[in-house]
């Protein structure tokens, strides 16, 4: 099945496992954020304006809403890692309407930038965003809309985010993405929120572990959970990116489930923050 990844541990020579030190895989992560970032931008870069009215599989989210979208949580991820008490006010504001919030963010923006605008403000924006989380000390808990977050884990979150979101781009303008080791940061919360997604519908999560086993393109095969776990999630790490981050049906996707709670979860798994998302219809449905 391909060479085996600890997820967050490094192999020594001798075969033990060892935790990197902790300011290196911030580090690691937020340069891996900046490259998610970069490489969207390289495809939106050169769209013309018709191409930037694309209708996405959002509904009614253009390609200019989906960066507007980015634009808009950089901004506030930038707020709570410089004015952590300013911040409860965007939490107020997602308290007052959870539902609709980011969506009347994205499109303020659409209406008030052109897309040649709204291209500097992204790219300013995740400049200043990246430069705040770098300068943050070791330790910091930053704020957000669920609990507090290390700067890994915000830096984390937002590279999810922009590859979702960058899925989107890709698929309104028929774009095939090549995989890259960068989906690892994406699985990894996915599994992290497996719990979060029963609570914001009102369900008991299972009390036992699951294992999921995850293999990429080029064969690395990342795993979590014990191995002896009776409930099994198995399949293409793209895919499960997929899955956890609502772009794609599950009957459109190889992700297997092995225990009738893996496949509960695997009906309900969001990989990000807020209320339980809709999904993607299958592709038969479209």
């Amino acid at each position: 099945m391909g060479r085996w990844h600890a997820p967050g541990h490094t192999a020594t020579p001798r075969g033990e496992r060892t935790v990197p030190d902790a300011s290196a895989v911030t580090v690691a992560v937020l340069d891996d954020m900046r490259e998610e970032s970069d490489e969207l931008d390289l495809l939106v870069a050169g769209l013309s304006a018709q191409e930037w009215t694309a209708p996405t599989p959002a509904a009614g989210w253009t390609v200019a809403h989906q960066i507007a979208h980015l634009n808009w949580t950089d901004e506030v991820a930038l707020v709570a890692a410089t004015q952590p008490d300013a911040f409860a006010a965007e939490v107020e504001k997602a308290l007052a309407a959870p539902e609709t919030f980011a969506d009347e963010a994205a499109e303020e923006a659409v209406t008030a930038l052109t897309p040649a605008d709204l291209l500097v403000e992204w790219r300013q924006g995740r400049a200043r965003l990246q430069e705040a989380l770098r300068a943050a000390p070791e330790g910091t808990k930053l704020p957000w809309y669920g609990p507090p977050m290390s700067v890994a884990s915000m830096a984390t979150a937002r590279l999810m985010e922009t590859w979702a979101h960058g899925q989107d781009v890709a698929d309104a303008l028929g774009v095939t993405r090549k995989p890259t080791a960068r989906l690892r940061h994406v699985a990894r919360i996915g599994v992290r929120a497996r719990d979060y997604a029963y609570f914001v519908r009102g369900l008991r999560p299972p009390a036992e572990q699951f294992r999921v086993e995850l293999l990429s393109e080029d064969g690395v095969l990342t795993v979590y959970g014990p191995e002896d776990a009776e409930q099994r999630v198995t399949g293409p790490l793209l895919d499960f990116c997929l899955l956890v981050t609502q772009r794609a049906h599950r009957d459109d996707l190889a992700v297997e489930a092995a225990g009738p709670d893996a496949g509960q979860w695997l009906d309900i798994a969001q990989a990000f923050a807020g209320p339980a998302g809709p999904g993607r219809p299958r592709k038969a449905d479209r």
